[in-house]
C-alpha cells in the first residue's frame, strides 16, 4: 500500500531505535498504553507511543509535542516493517528489510500462555526464517495479452509461526476494528489479511476455484458486533477476485472479440474499484472517526455493482462449461462426429467451428447481457451498468456488422458473427454445381448465435451482405471507402435504419448489375429461343442437316460435327437467332440416359426426416439406354458467366434441359408420324385401291390410328408450348419489369434479387408440372403412349411390305385394272429391289386370308394399346386437374377427341383403373 513505501524510507533514516517496541495494530488509548507498559519492559516511553498509521483510537485527541510526534513516526515504521515481512513478494526487499528474530522476544514474553513454551525452546530461532523463502515467478504467456503473469503467492497459513499475528482475543475492541479494517482493505484487492484468510476448501492454484471466487474465514476471537458485518462485506472481495480471474480467462483468443470488449469494460470498472479502495485507505489513515460501519456504508453501491458483474460472469462461465465439472465429458463421440462431418462438408478447422468445447461468444454473449438487462429493468443502477456493458461489448460486433452491410465482407477471425462463411465454396464451382451451393451455403446464418436485436432483421442482414458481396466481386464496391456515420451500438436510434438502408442499397445495386450491365432479360429470351424452340425454323433446319448423324447410335455420334452444323444454322441470315448476342454460349451434348429415366430418377427422390442423411445419387443404379440414338440423346448446354449464373444456375439449366428434351421428343415423334402420313399418301401399296375389301378396311384402320396418334402428339405439343410455357413466360417477364422499376417509372426495384431468382425457378417448376414431368404416374403413362407411337412409325415400312404380300392385285405380273400405267411402272421399279431381299420370308403364310388375319391382329394390338393407355391418361388428367393442376383440364378436353368412338371411351373396367 502507498503509505508503506514512505514509512519504509523513514525507517531507513531513523535507524533501529525502536527494536524493542511491540507490534501495535490499532489506535492507542490509556488502557491500551498501560497494556503496552506491562508487555514491554525495555521501552520506558511506551505510554507515550501513538498507534500505527498516525491515527489514534476513535474519539481521542492527538498529542501536539513534536518530540512525541517523532517517536510516533518511529514506532509506526516498526509496525510497517512487520507487515511488509508477512506479505512481501520480493526476495530482495525481504532480505533487506527483515528485522532480526529477536524483535519478537518482548512480544512473546508478554503472552502469559506461552511463558512455559518459551522456557523450553527459544522462539526466535533463525532456522524457520531461512526455510520461508517464497519466490515470485513470471508465468508463461497466454493468448490473453493483459492477463496477470505473476505467480500466485503462497497461502498465509503456510507462513512460520513467528510471522503469525497476535490473537484477536488479546486486542481491545478498537484494536480489533482497526485490524479488521486494515485486513479488509487488503482482501478487497485480492490478498489475504492477517486475520482474514482463505477458507481451507479454496485452492488458488485451481482455475475453477479462482473463477468461482474465494471463500474467507476470520480468526476466532473477533467481537460478535464486528463478525457479522465483516462477513457480509467479504462478499465484495470474493466477487473482485473471481472477476479478475474471469477477465484473464475470457480475454483469451478463442473467446472472441465480444468477450474481449466485455472484459475490457469490466477491467475499467475494476480499475475504478481499486481507486475507491485507495481512497478508503486514505480515509483509514487520516480520519480518526473512520469505523467499520462507515467502510460498509462507503462500499455498499460498489458492492451492488460487483454483485451484478459477478452474476453476469458466473452465467457466462456456466455457458462456457468452465464451472461444471461434468460438462466436459458430455458428448465426446457426438462432438467428434460433428467435427468430421463438418470437415467433409468443407468446413474450416477453426476455434469457432470446434464443437468439442462449448464456447459462449459473439451473439450468445450479447443475448445473455440483453436478457439480464430485461430481467433487471426495475433496478436503475443495474440497468445503467448493464446498458454500459452492452454498449461496450457490442462495439466489435457492430464493426463486423457494418463491414458486412456496407462492404459485403466478413472479418470474423473467431467465428462469432451471425453470418457464417464457407470459404471452401467458391464461385468457380458454379459451372458444376447442381445444388446452388454457392448461393445457398456460401453464406449462412448461425441460428443459435443471433443477438436478440438482430432476430427480426436477420434475413435482411444476410441478403444485404450477399448482394453486396456479388457486386464487390464484380468490382462494383469500393472496399477502401470507409462507411461514415454508422451506428456503433445496438441502442443507437439509427440502428434499424442502417440495416434497412444497407439492404435496399445492396438490392438495388445487384438488380442494376444483373438487369442492365449483364442484360438478364436478353439472356432469358436467348434461353427461350434455344431450349423452348420458340422460333423452331432454325432447329428444323438443323434437324434436316444432321439427320444422318442423329440416326446413329449415341456412342457413334460425332458431337464436333453437330456443333459445327448448329453454329452454321445459328448464323444463317434471316433467322431470329442470328441476331442473338449470346449464341456462342450454346453447346451440343449427348446424354446416354433416356429422358424418362432421368425424370423418374428425380421424381423418386423423397423428402428426408430431420437428422437423416440423403443417400448419394451415386448409389442409385443408372442404366443407359442401349437403343439410344442421336435424336433421343440430344440435349443443349448453355454457358453463363458470373453473376448471371446466380440466376441461371446449373439447377435451372437442368430444368431447361429437361423441358428441351421433352419438346424435342415430341417434335421428333411428330416428324416420324408425318413421314408415315407421307408414306400413306405417296406409296403405291397404300394408294392403290385393292380388290380385296378386307384390305381396304385394314388400311383405313391404319390411317385412322395414324391420325389419332398425330392428333395426340400435336395437341400435346401445342398444349406444352402455347398453354403452359408461353403464359408463364409472359408472367415472368412482367415480374421482371416490375423488379427493374419500369412499371411505375421510379427506376428503383420494388422486389429483391432472391425473389427474382425464386420467380425464375417457380416459372420452370410450373412449366415442368404443366408438361406432366413431375408426376411419376403421368410420366409412365406418357412414355407408354409415345413408345407405342414410335413403334408404329418405325414399323411402317414393314407393314408396307406385308400389305404388298397380302394384296392379291400386287402379287402377279399382270397390271390390276384399277391401277394407272404410271403407278404400275413405279411399282414394278420398286418390286425387283424388294424381291431380292425377301426370298424365303413368311414362307409359312401361303394363304391370303392368313396374311390378312395376321395384319388385322397386329393393328388390333396397336389400337388396343394406344386407346387403353390414352384413356388411362385422360382419367389421370381429370384426377390431377381436380386436385393439383387445373391447366391439365384443357389438355384432357383436347385429347378426348383422339379417343372418341373406341371401345375404351367412357368409364373403364376395374382392372384398367387399377393399372
Amino acid at each position: 500500500m502507498s503509505s508503506r513505501v514512505s514509512n519504509h524510507s523513514e525507517r531507513r533514516t531513523n535507524g533501529a531505535s525502536d527494536n524493542d517496541n511491540p507490534r501495535p495494530r490499532a489506535g492507542g488509548n490509556p488502557a491500551r498504553n498501560s497494556q503496552h507498559d506491562q508487555r514491554s519492559t525495555r521501552s520506558p516511553q511506551a505510554t507515550n507511543i501513538n498507534p500505527p498509521h498516525k491515527r489514534t483510537a476513535s474519539g481521542n485527541p492527538r498529542p501536539a509535542s513534536r518530540a512525541v510526534e517523532e517517536r510516533r513516526t518511529e514506532r509506526t515504521t516498526v509496525t510497517t516493517k512487520e507487515k511488509l515481512i508477512s506479505r512481501t513478494r520480493s526476495p530482495e526487499r525481504r532480505s533487506k528489510d527483515a528485522p532480526p528474530p529477536e524483535k519478537w522476544k518482548p512480544k512473546e514474553a508478554a503472552k502469559p500462555r506461552q511463558t512455559d513454551v518459551k522456557s523450553k525452546e527459544p522462539k526466535p530461532d533463525p532456522a524457520p526464517m531461512a526455510a520461508w523463502e517464497p519466490i515470485v515467478n513470471l508465468t508463461p504467456h497466454t493468448s490473453a495479452p493483459l492477463a496477470l503473469r505473476i505467480s500466485i503467492p503462497p497461502l498465509a497459513s503456510h507462513a512460520p509461526q513467528s510471522l503469525q499475528p497476535q490473537p484477536l482475543n488479546d486486542l481491545s475492541l478498537e484494536a480489533q476494528e482497526a485490524a479488521i479494517i486494515e485486513d479488509l482493505l487488503f482482501v478487497y484487492m485480492g490478498y489475504e489479511g492477517q486475520y482474514i484468510r482463505y477458507s481451507f476448501s479454496y485452492d488458488p492454484h485451481e482455475e475453477r476455484d479462482r473463477l468461482a471466487g474465494p471463500e474467507f474465514k476470520i480468526f476466532p476471537g473477533l467481537d460478535p458486533s464486528l463478525q457479522d458485518l465483516t462477513m457480509s462485506m467479504l462478499k465484495m472481495a470474493t466477487h473482485y477476485s473471481a472477476l479478475e480471474t474471469f477477465i484473464d480467462v475470457q480475454s483469451r483468443e478463442e473467446f472472441g472479440a465480444v468477450n474481449h470488449a466485455l472484459c475490457a469494460a469490466i477491467r475499467k470498472l475494476l480499475q475504478d474499484y481499486l481507486v475507491m479502495v485507495a481512497q478508503l485507505e486514505t480515509q483509514f489513515l487520516t480520519n480518526e472517526t473512520f469505523t467499520l460501519h462507515l467502510l460498509n456504508v462507503h462500499t455498499l453501491p460498489t458492492s451492488q455493482m460487483m454483485y451484478q458483474l459477478y452474476s453476469l460472469a458466473h452465467e457466462l462461465l456456466k455457458r462456457n462449461a468452465l464451472l461444471d465439472v461434468e460438462s466436459e465429458e458430455d458428448s465426446d463421440v457426438d462432438d467428434i462426429d460433428k467435427v468430421i462431418a463438418n470437415m467433409k462438408r468443407g468446413g474450416e478447422f477453426m476455434p469457432g467451428n470446434m464443437t468439442g468445447k462449448k464456447v459462449c461468444k459473439g451473439g450468445v454473449v450479447i443475448g445473455l447481457i440483453t436478457k439480464r438487462l430485461d430481467t433487471m429493468a426495475g433496478d436503475p443502477s443495474a440497468r445503467s451498468l448493464l446498458t454500459s456493458l452492452l454498449r461496450d461489448a457490442t462495439r466489435p460486433y457492430m464493426a463486423m456488422l457494418n463491414e458486412w452491410l456496407h462492404h459485403g465482407e466478413i472479418r470474423d477471425p473467431h467465428s462469432e458473427f451471425l453470418i457464417k462463411e464457407q470459404k471452401s465454396i467458391r464461385r468457380d464451382r458454379l459451372e458444376q454445381d447442381y445444388t446452388d451451393d454457392y448461393w445457398e451455403r456460401r453464406y449462412t446464418i448461425r441460428e443459435h448465435d443471433i443477438p436478440p436485436q438482430l432476430q427480426a432483421v436477420k434475413d435482411k442482414v444476410l441478403l444485404a451482405g450477399k448482394y453486396l458481396n456479388v457486386v464487390r466481386e464484380c468490382g462494383g464496391v469500393d472496399v477502401s471507402k470507409v462507411a461514415q456515420d454508422v451506428p456503433v451500438s445496438f441502442d443507437d436510434a439509427r440502428f434499424l435504419d442502417n440495416v434497412n438502408n444497407a439492404y435496399a442499397h445492396a438490392n438495388e445495386s445487384l438488380m442494376k448489375l444483373l438487369l442492365t450491365t449483364h442484360a438478364l432479360p436478353t439472356r432469358l429470351r436467348s434461353l427461350k429461343h434455344y431450349f423452348f424452340l420458340d422460333p423452331s425454323d432454325y432447329f428444323t433446319y438443323f434437324m434436316e442437316l444432321s439427320a444422318s448423324e442423329l440416326r446413329k447410335p449415341v456412342k457413334s455420334v460425332n458431337i464436333v460435327k453437330l456443333q459445327s452444323l448448329l453454329d452454321l444454322v445459328l448464323r444463317q441470315p434471316g433467322s431470329i437467332v442470328s441476331l442473338d448476342p449470346f449464341k456462342e454460349d450454346v453447346h451440343i451434348e449427348m446424354n446416354e440416359v433416356s429422358l424418362i429415366k432421368m425424370l423418374q430418377r428425380v421424381v423418386n427422390i423423397t423428402g428426408i426426416e430431420q437428422g437423416d442423411t440423403l443417400q448419394p445419387l451415386s448409389n442409385q443404379p443408372i442404366e443407359n439406354d442401349k437403343n439410344a440414338v442421336g435424336f433421343t440423346s440430344l440435349q443443349l448446354d448453355y454457358t453463363v458467366p458470373f453473376p448471371v449464373s446466380l440466376v441461371i444456375s446449373r439447377k435451372t439449366v437442368w430444368r431447361y434441359q429437361a423441358l428441351f428434351r421433352y419438346l424435342l421428343s415430341l417434335r421428333y415423334l411428330e416428324s416420324q408420324l408425318s413421314t408415315t402420313w407421307q408414306t400413306h399418301n405417296t406409296g403405291v401399296v397404300w394408294c392403290h385401291k385393292s380388290s380385296a375389301r378386307r384390305l381396304e378396311i385394314w388400311k383405313r384402320r391404319v390411317w385412322t390410328l395414324r391420325a389419332r396418334m398425330i392428333v395426340f402428339v400435336q395437341q400435346l405439343l401445342y398444349f406444352c408450348t402455347l398453354e403452359v410455357i408461353e403464359p408463364n413466360w409472359q408472367s415472368l417477364m412482367s415480374r421482371l419489369k416490375a423488379k427493374d422499376g419500369s412499371i411505375d417509372g421510379s427506376g428503383k426495384p420494388d422486389r429483391t434479387v432472391d425473389e427474382l431468382m425464386q420467380d425464375h425457378v417457380d416459372f420452370l417448376d410450373t412449366c415442368l408440372k404443366g408438361c406432366m414431368l413431375t408426376n411419376g404416374k403421368l410420366i409412365r403413362i406418357n412414355s407408354k403412349l409415345m413408345q407405342t407411337c414410335t413403334v408404329f412409325a418405325a414399323h411402317m415400312n414393314w407393314l408396307s411390305r406385308e400389305l404388298e404380300k397380302a394384296d392379291p392385285d400386287l402379287i402377279g405380273p399382270i397390271k390390276p385394272p384399277n391401277m394407272t400405267d404410271k403407278e404400275w411402272k413405279r411399282f414394278q421399279a420398286i418390286k425387283p429391289q424388294k424381291s431380292n431381299n425377301e426370298s424365303g420370308l413368311n414362307s409359312q403364310l401361303h394363304d391370303d386370308d392368313s396374311r390378312i388375319n395376321n395384319l388385322f391382329e397386329i393393328i388390333r394390338t396397336w389400337e388396343k394399346n394406344f386407346s387403353r393407355h390414352l384413356q388411362i391418361l385422360l382419367d389421370a388428367l381429370n384426377h390431377y386437374a381436380a386436385t393439383e393442376t387445373v391447366v391439365l383440364l384443357s389438355l384432357c378436353a383436347r385429347l378426348a377427341t383422339a379417343n372418341q368412338g373406341t371401345e375404351f371411351t367412357g368409364p373403364r373396367p376395374e382392372e384398367d383403373a387399377a393399372a
